[in-house]
C-alpha cells in the first residue's frame, strides 16, 4: 500500500489531504501512522477530504495518507452470524482479546475468521453456464442459517471446476469460471461496497406480514416483509425494548441489529442478553440467526454513519440467498447527528437545526434499500427495515422524523405519557399509522381469519370514539354522560388493558401468535357489540359493571391463556353470555311484570 497523500489539515473526525498519487472519491483510505481507517468524501483539485473512522487525536498535518484502491467495503462470506461487529465490521472480541476494553487506534482484525474450516457443499456441476447471484454449493452457518455461497454480482460465465464436498477456509479457492477476459478463481469470501445496493431480479409487493407477535403492531398497524417502519418516541419511551422484542420475536429468518449512537448501558444489555435468548421458533439460541453491529455513543461519531450502511449490506447479502432478514437500527437520530458533525466541520450550509441539507437523500437511500424481491438466482428473499428515531423532548416535528416519515410507510409513535402510566408498548393508536393494512388483509383472511379488516376497523372506531369522549369528561366528568357513551369508555379501557397492553417479561404475553390476537379481539369486539344491544334496552351501565364478574379474567386472559391453547377464551365468551343474557332477562322482566 503506497503513499498517495500527506495531511494539510484537520477538524476532529474530517481531515484534508494533498494528494500525491492516484485516489478516488468514496475510496477507503488510511491515515497517518496509526494508520486510522478514513473515506473520501470530497476532492477538490488535489486535496481531498477524509471522513476518518477512528479518533484523531495526536495526528498532525504532514502526517502520510495511504491509498487501498477500493471503496469502503463489507466481507461478505461464512462466518457472520452470530457475530458482534463495530460499525466498519471489526470483529469486536477478538478486538478485545487483542487490546482490552479499550480499542486501540489503528487495530485491525478480518471480519471473518480466515483459519476456520467451513464444510463446503457443490450444488452445481463442472460445464454449468453461470450468471451473478447463482448458487455454487452450500455451508451450514449455524443450526438455524444455511449460508448458500454466491457467484458474485456482474460476473458471469462456464464454471470450469468446482471442489468436492470437504472442508474449506473462506480464502481457499472453490471454484473456477472461464470468462470472456479469462479464468477467475473463487473462495467463498466476497467484498462489496457497503454504499452500492445490491442487484435483483425484480421487485415485488409487500403483502405478506411480518409477524412480530406485538399485538399493537400485528394487528392495528401491521409491517409487511420488506417494508419500512420507524419508531419515533422521547426519552424513555420504550424505543429500545420494543426494537430488541421485534429482534426477539419477529418471523424473519435473520436478525441484523444496529446499535447505533446509543448508550453503552443499552448495548450492554443487548450483548449480555442475546447470547441466553432463545429462538421462539427453534428452541436454539437467538445469536444462531442475529448479527449484531455495536456502535456505541462514546465510539468515534463519524463511524456511526458507517454503521447504517455497514448493516444494510450485510442484509442485502443474505437477502440474496433467499432469506428475510429484519434490520433493527437504534437509532437513526444518532446516525443524523454524526452527519450533521461532520457537516459541521466542513462547513457546510447547515439546514433546519444545524441538520445538513443532503439528510432526506440519507435517509431515502437507506430506506429504500428494504424491499421484497426475486433475487438473481430466482429465489425470494426481503429485507424490512426497522428505524428508530430519538427527537429532541418527544418533538415528532424536528427534521429527522419529519423526513423519514416521507420514506417509510408504517409509524409506530412512542407516547411518553403511556409510558409514564406503565402502559407499554407505548405505541400512541391516535397519532400511529400504517400504510400496509390493505397489502396484508389478505393474508390474514386466508390464514388466520376472514374478519381480520372488519375487527381491526372496529376497534380503531371504538378508540377514536373514547378519544373524543375524553375530551367532554375532561369537562363535565363521566356521570353527565349517557350509558352508551359510558359503555364505550369501558370497552375501550378494555381493550386497552387486555390487548394493546404487552409484558416483554412475561412468558406468555411477551409473543401473541396471530389466532390469539385475532380471538381476543374477536371476544372484546362480541363484549361491545352484545352489551351495547343491553344497554341499547335500558339497562343501566353500573349494573353491568357490578354483575359481569369477567372482567378481571379477561384483563388477565393475555397472559394467562398459552398460545397453543385458546379454549379458555371459548369460556369467556360463555360466561360473558351467560351473564349479560341474565341481565337483559332481568330487565325485561323489570320493565315489562306480567
Amino acid at each position: 500500500m503506497d503513499q498517495e497523500g500527506y495531511i494539510t489539515w484537520i477538524s476532529g473526525p474530517v481531515v484534508r489531504a494533498k494528494i500525491t498519487g492516484a485516489m478516488r472519491m468514496l475510496e477507503q483510505v488510511e491515515v497517518s501512522s496509526f494508520r486510522l481507517v478514513g473515506e473520501v468524501i470530497g476532492m477538490q483539485e488535489d486535496t481531498a477530504t477524509i471522513q476518518v473512522y477512528e479518533e484523531t487525536s495526536g495526528i498532525k498535518p504532514g502526517d502520510p495518507v495511504f491509498g487501498t484502491g477500493m471503496p469502503l467495503s463489507v466481507e461478505l462470506g461464512p462466518g457472520l452470524v452470530g457475530e458482534i461487529f463495530d460499525g466498519i465490521q471489526r470483529p469486536l472480541e477478538i478486538l478485545a482479546a487483542r487490546s482490552g476494553n479499550f480499542i486501540q487506534r489503528g487495530i485491525k482484525a478480518p471480519a471473518l475468521d480466515r483459519e476456520r474450516k467451513w464444510v463446503f457443499t457443490p450444488v452445481l456441476k463442472p460445464g454449468t453456464e453461470l450468471q451473478g447471484g447463482e448458487i455454487l454449493g452450500t455451508v451450514p452457518e449455524s443450526s438455524l442459517i444455511e449460508h448458500r455461497i454466491l457467484v458474485p454480482p456482474g460476473l458471469s460465465g462456464t464454471l470450469e471446476w468446482i471442489a468436492p464436498k470437504g472442508e474449506y477456509t473462506v480464502t481457499e479457492v472453490i471454484a473456477r469460471v472461464r470468462t470472456p477476459s479469462g479464468s477467475q478463481e473463487l473462495t467463498m469470501i466476497q467484498e462489496w461496497a457497503v454504499r452500492r445496493e445490491r442487484p435483483f431480479r425484480e421487485r415485488l409487493s409487500p403483502n405478506v406480514p411480518l409477524i412480530t407477535g406485538q399485538r399493537v403492531i400485528d394487528t392495528l398497524f401491521p409491517i409487511a416483509k420488506g417494508g419500512t417502519a420507524a419508531v419515533p418516541g422521547g426519552f424513555g419511551s420504550g424505543k429500545t425494548v420494543l426494537q430488541q422484542a421485534l429482534a426477539k420475536w419477529s418471523n424473519a429468518d435473520l436478525i441484523i441489529y444496529i446499535g447505533c449512537g446509543e448508550r453503552g448501558n443499552e448495548m450492554t444489555d443487548v450483548l449480555v442478553e442475546f447470547p441466553k435468548l432463545l429462538d421462539p421458533y427453534s428452541g436454539k439460541p437467538l445469536m444462531e440467526r442475529t448479527i449484531l453491529i455495536a456502535n456505541t455513543s462514546n465510539m468515534p461519531v463519524a463511524a456511526r454513519e458507517a454503521s447504517i450502511y455497514t448493516g444494510i449490506s450485510l442484509a442485502e447479502y443474505y437477502r440474496d440467498m433467499g432469506y428475510d432478514v429484519a434490520l433493527m437500527a437504534d437509532s437513526t437520530s444518532r446516525w443524523a447527528e454524526a452527519l450533521r458533525e461532520v457537516s459541521g466541520r466542513l462547513e457546510e450550509m447547515p439546514a433546519e437545526e444545524g441538520f445538513p441539507a443532503y439528510l432526506g437523500s440519507r435517509l431515502a437511500s437507506f430506506y429504500e434499500r428494504a424491499g421484497r424481491v426475486v433475487t438473481l438466482n430466482g429465489n425470494e428473499g426481503s429485507v424490512t427495515i426497522v428505524g428508530a428515531v430519538s427527537p429532541p423532548g418527544g418533538d415528532f416535528s424536528e427534521p429527522v422524523t419529519q423526513h423519514t416519515q416521507r420514506f417509510i410507510r408504517a409509524f409506530w409513535a412512542l407516547d411518553k405519557s403511556l409510558a409514564a402510566a406503565r402502559h407499554f408498548p407505548a405505541v400512541n393508536w391516535l397519532e400511529s399509522y400504517s400504510g400496509y393494512d390493505a397489502d396484508v388483509a389478505q393474508w390474514w383472511e386466508d390464514k388466520v381469519s376472514p374478519d381480520w379488516e372488519e375487527l381491526r376497523r372496529k376497534t380503531m372506531d371504538i378508540l377514536q370514539q373514547e378519544a373524543q369522549l375524553q375530551e367532554i369528561v375532561k369537562l363535565v366528568g363521566p356521570d353527565a354522560l349517557p350509558d352508551s357513551q359510558r359503555f364505550v369508555l369501558l370497552v375501550a379501557r378494555m381493550i386497552k388493558e387486555a390487548f394493546l397492553q404487552q409484558n416483554a417479561m412475561d412468558p406468555i404475553d411477551a409473543y401473541s401468535v396471530p389466532q390469539k390476537q385475532v380471538a381476543l379481539l374477536q371476544l372484546l369486539i362480541h363484549l361491545f357489540e352484545r352489551g351495547s344491544q343491553v344497554v341499547a334496552k335500558g339497562a343501566p351501565i353500573g349494573r353491568i359493571q357490578k354483575e359481569v364478574t369477567i372482567w378481571p379474567q379477561l384483563v388477565r386472559a393475555k397472559a394467562t391463556i398459552p398460545n397453543d391453547d385458546l379454549s379458555g377464551l371459548d369460556r369467556l365468551r360463555e360466561q360473558l353470555d351467560k351473564e349479560l343474557n341474565q341481565i337483559e332477562r332481568d330487565y325485561d322482566e323489570h320493565q315489562n311484570p306480567s
